[in-house]
């Protein structure tokens, strides 16, 4: 027998990678018993849970290559061996090193431990098993991640070191070398528009003033992709409906130092509108629906209006409760004479309405605070507007980063829909930090701390303690934003404001207020609120020497303590889109306070705000805002000095000090007036470099404002401008606002306070 002539020989098998050689060929043969031999880390067990063949069984040369092949394929030995004595199988191997240490040398860009975190997940790292594979892989994830730095020089070398117990050390060296820039972006192709103001559409360029901070001076294939996409936007919303790209080429010099791009591109002819026509099934009126087409014949081509058209028409039929409506615009192209016809074919498709309302990632407001705002309602019919509205104003609750809302079908159901919203919360308690620079004061510092959302009630609670050498304010507000199921409010006032302005630029006095109120606020459209409440004061005054003759006059007919019952009622419209990050809308707000005829004062404060944001782009909104008051005595009494308008500063004219305008007396002290007025325009746009990032804003604004008294007070009563930059961060800590004006028609006796911020800490 074959098998009897090998039994005291040896059979050997050898492997290396994807190759196995049998020295000598078998008969079949029975395992009497199996060995393993080599192993220092690996336990004997692991390698006989990996051999498919087990004692007692029928071995042959198929099997021997399989379990040569298994073993191999676990990644633990470098070389496989078998062998045969006296029918005893014998697993000779030789494992593969283990990492002793990873070393990364020259680097800079990057934290040592975030490169050997990306490392693991390719699967290199200390106390694994050595893979030649893993460490390739690893050197092109570190080359990748300097390449989209734009430090295409990189070069990374990779030392492995043998050490005792069969380990090795690995050593990475790194030289970053310099950011390769864009030298040149050529374009070629265009005739219709100049080079230069295609280049301003595209964010990739060649070094300039912000390069260093927005890095668009540096390439990427993601931006040139993007920029490839502005360009052909621009010419299909200018009439050129067969613009192509035909190449780009991008290109390094030899030291990997400069980078050249060229785009090539057709921009074909421009064509304009012959007609346009609406067909399929609208449900609606038809002459209804053609009020929404975008274009008219004669109208030069534009895909923008076109999508438009598209989206308003669905928009419309989603109002009707079909939520998958689809409309094609269909065009019939004359290239003769650079014409097009479309025609918007509309498909409806099946009426659907809600099934239900899913609410996801509210931890700790409660559902009813977010469902309570929803306009659309469970079992109604789809209605795009209603779903609009329902986000739009969960999203003004202020309570959450980011809002978004879908409307999936409903599996098995064609005509059912949900709507899932989920919600990425925020804090909403905040320690408010207000600071400003003044050479007369120094650093002035406010303070006050707010949970807008009560244990996730929806209820708002604020306490300000302010301690400051001029205001002293104590004050603790309550409001319960659904009193009533309809929406109705209910807020409770209790403070305590005590003022020595001494030091400020306003008039010499100093007074002491307590009072309490209630107040109401009641909802009489979708986005009208009217509120009123009624509050009782005592207020107690002081005069100094240098205290103005007319504050004086006040105190000799008033009294120094004054008791008033206040009454106040006002007005509001809001339809801004969000409150996270505003683009559209109006603001508008009217109040009135009116002390009544119960106990001391008789005066009243009248009014008037108005906030208009329009989008001047994708990027770009437009803010116009205006405020107008009005104040005064009745039933022959005179309006306190103390209820005054005064302006400057924040929230009025910016690079002006704190309420430092306004009529003044002989001794040069701001009086304030009964009658102000503040206006102003602001550009608010992304900050550069944070691409869509919501919590940083940049602003350039123009702000004017001034205080009117009587006609016999001298003259710092009248109108001033400011302009200047802004930028606002719904910082991890808060809120923080920054600006920086220059006053522009300053007078003599005007303080200035050019830089002033607004700092908050959350909590």
């Amino acid at each position: 027998m074959i098998f009897k002539k090998l039994a005291g020989m040896i059979f050997l098998l050898c492997v290396s990678p994807g190759f196995i050689s049998p020295v000598w060929a078998i008969e079949p043969f029975t395992v009497k018993d199996i060995r393993v031999e080599g192993i220092q880390r690996t336990e004997a067990g692991t390698v006989f849970s990996y051999l498919p063949i087990k004692v007692g069984e029928t071995m042959d040369n198929e099997q021997a290559a399989e379990a040569i092949h298994a073993l191999y394929a676990t990644g633990f030995f470098k070389d496989v061996r078998l062998k045969v004595e006296q029918g005893v199988l014998i697993v000779q191997v030789r494992e593969r090193p283990s990492i002793a240490s990873i070393e990364v040398n020259g680097v800079k860009d990057f934290p040592k431990d975030q490169l050997k975190e990306s490392m693991k997940y390719a699967g290199l790292a200390e106390a694994r098993i050595f893979d030649k594979g893993a460490l390739d892989k690893a050197t092109q994830e570190l080359k990748r991640q300097y390449v989209a730095r734009g430090k295409y020089a990189v070069k990374v070398t990779t030392t492995v070191t043998e050490l005792e117990r069969n380990r090795v050390s690995i050593v990475f060296n790194v030289v970053e070398g310099e950011i390769s820039k864009i030298k040149q972006i050529n374009l070629i192709g265009n005739h219709a528009y100049p080079e230069a103001e295609l280049l301003d559409l595209m964010k990739l360029g060649t070094p300039g003033w912000f390069a260093w901070f927005s890095s668009n001076d540096q390439y990427s294939k993601q931006k040139l992709s993007a920029d490839m996409e502005a360009l052909r936007s621009f010419y299909m919303d200018s009439g050129y409906l067969e613009f192509n790209i035909d190449s780009t080429q991008v290109s390094i010099t030899p030291d990997k130092k400069d980078i050249y791009i060229t785009i090539n591109f057709t921009e074909g002819e421009k064509y304009t509108v012959a007609r346009v026509s609406v067909s399929g099934d609208t449900l609606i009126p038809k002459a209804e629906i053609e009020k929404l087409v975008q274009v008219k014949a004669g109208d030069t081509f534009s895909r923008k209006d076109m999508t438009e058209t598209s989206k308003k028409i669905g928009e419309r039929l989603g109002h009707e409760g079909y939520a998958f409506a689809n409309v094609n615009a269909i065009p019939e192209i004359d290239k003769e004479k650079h014409q097009v016809s479309f025609n918007f074919v509309v498909d409806p498709g099946q009426r659907v309405y809600i099934r239900r309302i899913n609410v996801a990632g509210n931890n700790k407001t409660r559902d009813e605070v977010i469902r309570r705002e929803f306009r659309q309602t469970e079992g109604e019919w789809f209605d795009v507007e209603k779903i609009k509205k329902s986000k739009q104003r969960v999203d003004k609750l202020d309570f959450f980063s980011e809002v978004n809302i879908e409307t999936p079908a409903v599996q098995g159901a064609a005509d059912q829909v949900d709507v899932n919203l989920a919600v990425k919360e925020k804090s909403t308690g905040n320690v408010s930090v207000g600071a400003g620079f003044s050479s007369g004061e120094g650093l002035v510092l406010t303070g006050s701390v707010t949970q807008a959302n009560l244990f996730g009630t929806g209820n708002y609670l604020s306490t300000q303690i302010n301690t400051g050498k001029v205001n002293q304010v104590y004050s603790v507000s309550y409001t319960n934003p659904y009193f009533t199921d309809d929406g109705v409010s209910r807020g409770f006032d209790i403070y305590k404001r005590n003022t020595d302005s001494q030091s400020t630029a306003i008039s010499q006095y100093s007074s002491h207020t307590l009072g309490s109120g209630v107040r109401f606020g009641v909802p009489i459209a979708e986005e009208e609120t009217i509120s009123y409440g009624l509050a009782v004061e005592r207020t107690q005054l002081g005069l100094f020497s240098t205290s103005p003759a007319r504050l004086k006059e006040y105190v000799n007919a008033s009294g120094t303590t004054n008791s008033n019952l206040l009454g106040t009622i006002g007005w509001g419209r809001d339809s801004l889109d969000s409150a996270i990050y505003t683009t559209e809308g109006t603001m508008q707000r009217a109040f009135a306070e009116i002390a009544l005829p119960v106990f001391d004062m008789r005066y009243y404060k009248l009014n008037y705000q108005h906030q208009w944001f329009h989008p001047l782009s994708k990027d770009v909104t437009l803010l116009l805002h205006g405020e107008a008051g009005i104040a005064g005595g009745y039933g022959g009494q005179q309006l306190p000095f103390f209820k005054n308008f005064y302006a400057g500063g924040p929230g009025s004219v910016r690079g002006y000090d704190a309420n430092s305008l306004g009529p003044r007396d002989a001794s040069d002290a701001v009086l304030g007036g009964p009658r102000r007025v503040l206006g102003g325009t602001e550009l608010l746009m992304p900050f550069p470099g944070t691409g869509n990032e919501k919590s940083v804003r940049l602003s350039g604004f123009v702000d004017a404002g001034g205080v009117y008294g009587p006609g016999d007070l001298p003259g710092s009563a009248g109108i001033r401008y400011s302009a200047g930059a802004a930028v606002t961060w719904i910082s991890p800590v808060g809120p923080l606002k920054f600006s920086y004006a220059v006053p522009i028609n300053k007078q003599p006796v005007d303080k200035l306070q050019k830089f002033q911020f607004t700092l908050g800490s959350v909590f």
